[in-house]
Formats: structure tokens, sequence, C-alpha cells
């Protein structure tokens, strides 16, 4: 057996029993784990679609289980039409743009506070953000 499939046999078990570790699927989910939902997440704007459901859809209501202020704030506003989700430093940021109100807000979890997360907005949806957003959504509706 060479050293390559060695490597990524101990790879792969190693992410195997992270994923068990942290608390089975919802764990893994949102380990930043190569193939968990929060890797695939990262850096990425991803439209919200309850039907069929897109990642975005499934992205947002994982992240309302993790975070119990977003779903309280997806209950008061409603469902986005994209979010977006980046990490610096540590700290987790989204944002959730409304495009028939021409609004996003931006969201990033508390510093020690683990599943607490704050918010800011709603600031205005530009027009070419607007333009792109929507061109996406047209685009990806066909």
């Amino acid at each position: 057996m060479d050293w390559m499939v060695i490597k990524k046999n101990t790879l792969r078990s190693a992410v195997t029993a992270a994923g068990f570790l942290l608390g089975g699927c919802a764990g893994f989910e949102e380990s930043g784990l190569p193939g968990s939902a929060s890797s695939m997440a990262r850096n990425q704007m991803m439209w919200v679609r309850k039907e069929p459901p897109s990642f975005g859809y499934y992205r947002l209501t994982s992240l309302s289980k993790l975070y119990p202020d977003l779903g309280v704030f997806l209950d008061r506003k409603g469902t986005p039409d994209f979010l977006a989700e980046t990490s610096n430093r540590g700290r987790n940021y989204f944002i959730l743009y409304y495009l028939d109100r021409r609004q996003a807000f931006a969201c990033r979890d508390r510093t020690g506070q683990r599943r607490a997360i704050e918010f800011a907005g709603p600031y205005p949806v530009t027009d070419k953000e607007f333009k792109t957003l929507d061109g996406f959504r047209k685009r990806d509706s066909r």
C-alpha cells in the first residue's frame, strides 16, 4: 500500500471520527471539516428557496437551529431571498438579503456566547446588488 492511500484512509477515518465525536450529524455539519455544510457555505452567496429546497434554505434552517436568535428574527422578518456566509478570526458573519424590500441585514455571532447572534440593519440593497442577485434568482428558477 503506498503512502498516499494510507494518508487518504487516515484522513477519512479522522473526519469520520470527528463527526461522531462532535455529536453526530448536526455537530459534523457545523464543524467546518471538509464536506460539512459549514465548510461548503464559507464565502458563498446562496439562494434561499423553500420549494424545492435549495442549499441556501437548508443552510439557513440549520443556522436558525444553531442560533435561536436567528430563528426568532426569521419568524418576524420572513425568509430572505439570499444568504451570504463567511468567517474571520473565529467569528461567523451572515448577510440576509430581502430583494422585494431591497433590504439587507448583517449578523455575526457574539464573542463568548456560542449560540448568540447580533444583528445590524436594515441596510439598503443597491441597484447593482439587486440586479446581480435578481439575475441569479431568475436564471436558477428556469
